[in-house]
């Protein structure tokens, strides 16, 4: 038989369990939030006007991504009912150009020896990841005032209104911007913003450079002076001309000095900058042409990340409160996941571990107005298990919403995939044992989900029972419903596989 007579026999617009990942499944992408929800995910989201940290490990295929995508949604939805409280979602789910800026400065790639890379990646700090996702919040923000971001905060025109109105969050996101913003075209950022919101900028940096173009014009203009009247009078020119040819060149040169000096300052600055900041990949150049169009006195390197403590980093991060209340924003929310698919890490959990562990600091997790929202590999739960008692001291991981593990019974299971096959119905209602024959319960079908214990692994076993029906089945004998033995049959491959798979034996 054919699957697609089978599914239209049912009335299914298209198999319910033929995806394996979230991000790529249609069904899912219709359900939303609600009747999908894991039964944690209220505890894992927390008070949206109060944003909070969670921590959640999860097996692979356990929903980890599924929450994540969950979590876009009701940030989304939160925005647009409540505009005066919005929410910036910071997406921090792919990891790769964050570690691949830092492995290029220790000087290691994907062709290095293994225990070299695990070598760079413990070097990571926290610092790396306040400046990681200080980068990203700041990206959005600014492609936001600028009009660029296919999905704003907020409106160009309101966040361009409000920077105006307030000139400390101007001054604020200028030194965000300078030093956070994408390294693409850098500059021409920064100056497009400063215009838009009309910030101040460098008036020192415009006299320099007028100075610099026209200074040369009085004492040249002097010496054509002293030609001609050489020209027109025999005597020799007086003492005192000579004194005033070489005064103003002697400014000239001043200022051409004085503006060798600013500049040199200034690079060696953004070199300290460029060093520090090595999660963000911005070059000297890019940084120092961005700091130029600021006024001095908010570029003082006492005021900037130039070291390698975490204190200037809760500053930034202050600041980006700041400008986030003037936008009207009551937070941030920052979800990372998908640890375990960075090229250099491919699962490994000596390399996550050395990743995350930085992140499980209390001071940073607990920061007023930012949730942290951890959805990390079952792995590092067995390596959480094993730390000191002085670890868990810092982390506090007793004020950060654990969730150990992300489970699923047997009964949630059935509940899911029930409400999977009616997404797919095109008209009224079914349940799952409506698929099988009448000798197999509802009791069966839980206690088979139940050994599969997460929902791509149920979503598999569903999908494998109305294939092997459909197998076995010729297009004549109109059998529209899968027999007990073709679940017993798969039901035992399943769980084999599952078993196989989590000692490491089989890929998939």
């Amino acid at each position: 038989m054919n699957v697609r007579t089978f599914l239209d026999h049912w009335q299914l617009s298209e198999n319910p369990f033929r995806a394996e990942e979230a991000r790529h499944d249609p069904v899912f992408a219709r359900l939303g939030t609600g009747d999908t929800d894991h039964p944690d995910f209220e505890k894992i989201l927390g008070d949206l006007d109060r944003p909070s940290t969670a921590i959640v490990f999860g097996e692979k295929g356990s929903g980890k991504t599924a929450i994540r995508l969950q979590l876009e949604r009701r940030i989304r939805d939160h925005n647009q009912a409540a505009p005066d409280g919005r929410i910036l979602l910071i997406a921090h789910d792919d990891l790769n150009p964050m570690l691949d800026r830092i492995a290029l400065r220790l000087g290691v790639d994907e062709a290095s020896d293994e225990k070299e890379v695990l070598r760079a990646l413990r070097k990571i700090r926290i610092v790396d990841h306040m400046d990681g996702i200080l980068h990203l919040a700041v990206i959005r923000l600014v492609d936001t005032i600028l009009g660029t971001d296919a999905d704003p905060v907020l409106p160009a025109d309101e966040a361009v209104n409000a920077l105006r109105r307030d000139p400390q969050a101007r001054r604020n996101i200028m030194l965000l911007q300078a030093l956070y913003d994408r390294d693409e075209n850098a500059g021409a950022r920064t100056g497009r913003l400063r215009r838009l919101i009309r910030a101040s900028g460098n008036p020192m940096r415009v006299l320099h450079k007028a100075l610099l173009f026209v200074g040369w014009v009085p004492a040249a203009a002097f010496f054509i002076w002293a030609v001609f009247w050489l020209a027109a009078t025999p005597s020799e020119p007086p003492q005192w001309s000579m004194y005033v040819f070489g005064a103003l060149l002697a400014c000239w040169l001043v200022i051409i000095g004085a503006w060798l000096l600013g500049k040199g300052r200034l690079r060696m600055l953004a070199r300290r900058l460029s060093r520090r900041l090595r999660s963000v990949g911005r070059t000297p150049e890019q940084l120092a042409a961005s700091l130029s169009r600021m006024p001095p006195e908010d570029r003082r390197p006492e005021a900037l990340p130039v070291d390698t403590g975490d204190g200037r980093r809760y500053e930034m991060f202050d600041r980006l409160r700041q400008v986030l209340g003037v936008l009207g924003c009551r937070g941030a929310v920052v979800v990372i996941d998908r640890v375990d698919e960075p090229t250099l890490v491919n699962g490994d959990a000596g390399r996550m571990r050395a990743i995350i562990w930085p992140l499980l600091n209390n001071k940073l997790l607990q920061q007023d107005g930012i949730g942290f929202k951890l959805l990390l590999p079952l792995e590092l739960r067995h390596e959480l298990f094993r730390e000191t008692s002085d670890f868990f001291q810092e982390a506090r991981l007793d004020k950060q919403n654990l969730v150990e593990r992300l489970t699923w019974s047997g009964a949630m299971l059935y509940d899911l995939c029930s409400t999977r096959l009616n997404a797919c119905r095109v008209e009224g209602a079914a349940t799952l044992t409506d698929l099988f024959t009448a000798d197999v319960t509802r009791q069966d079908l839980v206690d088979a989900l139940d050994q599969m214990q997460q929902p791509r692994d149920a979503f598999k076993l569903l999908y494998q029972c109305i294939q092997e029906h459909c197998g076995n089945v010729t297009q004549e004998q109109e059998q529209w419903r899968i027999p007990r033995h073709v679940l017993d049959v798969v039901r035992r491959q399943q769980a084999e596989r599952v078993q196989m798979f989590h000692r490491g034996v089989r890929p998939a």
